[in-house]
């Protein structure tokens, strides 16, 4: 547990939470169901071994095309704010002028909270129409490019005079009219999980108030100075473990040990643990994936960043859907294909998990066939060559896009 963490309840509380926030942890569960499987005690997945060789093939051919000199980077939200061959990245900073590297770095860091904050499946039929370059940009990349323009029209700052960045206020100001608006929603574009997504945002808001000892100014960015108060390497752990400790409450479930939200923490079955702990299976995927983004503006404002192995593959229909698509993972259930799943289900609690443990098993022969080091090419840049855009190309290939599974989204998981 980071220094600061506030915990309400008992000791035994504290622990308890403090275990489901750890990586280690996320990944000891996540290879015992797998382990599980693949002794054929699940109910739910069949692991077929023999087809690990093919995603790792593709998984090395989609890297090679889309990164021919292997130079990956990080797979984070500024991909996805260069799509369409547009830098909006270096208009950010031409707008934010003559500031130093440290209000840069909070300045990115507040873009990218709101934007992985509002980054869940957008639903097949939503697109925004970029202003400007006239792109038709659709899902993730759709969002990310709308919460770019979003952010740099001031929605959500709270002072006019200065629209780029993210506070408490001016997040708690928006409706769902705004953010619509925003998101350029109608009833052609409808999107998954609006009132879900407003739901966060305000969330956050809490969340920046109710932590004055980190969130001085009442913004994200805010973070940049608490992890480097005393200077040198911040690790990619430090990252997600403040995010969890002070973010966690804006989840809108009902998963909680005392009084303290888990976030994006299930129950399985099969799940060992200590005390409290038991029953419990940990991903934090957005808040990984929101480490993943943040990794960048600290590295730009010359913070290094180490541990980054620390970090987990991200557990989301993508990724995860590589692994059915491909055949590693074969659902049990007859009608697996066809049934309308929540997030709760066990059966998506584990596949969640099996795509966490398969993927750290697939990470280091992906960087072995295209003849690199796990060091030279660390899961983060796997994830981007990668996993994910593989994912998606099978998703194309056979469902036109659509995810695997029919997975019922309140826009805060998926």
């Amino acid at each position: 547990m980071t220094a600061g963490t506030r915990v309400d309840g008992s000791a035994d509380t504290a622990n308890a939470v403090a275990t489901l926030r750890s990586t280690a942890e996320i990944r000891r569960r996540a290879t015992a169901l797998l382990d599980r499987s693949r002794s054929g005690r699940s109910s739910w997945f069949r692991i077929d071994d023999d087809h690990i060789g093919d995603v790792v093939t593709l998984v090395a051919e989609v890297t090679r095309t889309r990164y021919p000199d292997l130079a990956i980077p990080y797979h984070s939200r500024w991909r996805h704010f260069e799509v369409g061959g547009v830098d909006r990245v270096a208009d950010l900073d031409i707008r934010l002028g003559e500031v130093g590297a440290a209000e840069r770095a909070r300045t990115q860091i507040d873009l990218a909270v709101v934007s992985v904050l509002l980054d869940a499946g957008a639903g097949a039929q939503w697109y925004f129409d970029e202003p400007g370059t006239g792109q038709r940009v659709h899902r993730s990349e759709g969002l990310a490019v709308a919460s770019v323009h979003a952010f740099i029209g001031g929605l959500f700052s709270s002072d006019p005079d200065v629209p780029l960045r993210v506070d408490a206020a001016g997040l708690r100001s928006i409706d769902e009219a705004a953010l619509a608006a925003a998101f350029g929603v109608g009833p052609a574009t409808p999107l998954v999980g609006l009132a879900g997504r407003l739901a966060v945002l305000h969330r956050l808001a809490d969340a920046l108030d109710a932590r004055p000892d980190v969130f001085v100014s009442r913004r994200p960015g805010d973070l940049y100075d608490h992890l480097t108060a005393a200077g040198g390497a911040v690790g990619a752990h430090d990252i997600l473990s403040l995010l969890l400790d002070t973010l966690s409450p804006i989840w809108p479930s009902d998963n909680r040990i005392g009084e303290v939200a888990l976030g994006d923490c299930w129950h399985h079955s099969a799940v060992d643990g200590a005390g409290s702990t038991a029953g419990w299976m940990p991903f934090h995927k957005l808040s990984q994936w929101l480490t993943y983004s943040l990794l960048e503006p600290f590295e730009w404002a010359g913070i290094d960043v180490g541990d980054l192995g620390a970090l987990t593959a991200l557990p989301e229909y993508r990724n995860g859907g590589l692994l059915l698509d491909t055949g590693v993972l074969v659902p049990l259930p007859a009608d697996a294909l066809t049934t309308r799943w929540h997030v709760d289900d066990e059966f998506i609690v584990e596949w969640r998990a099996l795509t966490v443990a398969l993927l750290d098993e697939v990470a280091p022969l992906v960087a072995d066939h295209l003849g690199m080091t796990p060091a030279e090419l660390p899961l983060a840049c796997v994830l981007e060559g990668g996993t994910w855009a593989a994912g998606r190309e099978t998703a194309r290939t056979l469902r036109d896009g659509l995810p695997p599974l029919d997975i019922a989204s309140d826009g805060t998981v998926f």
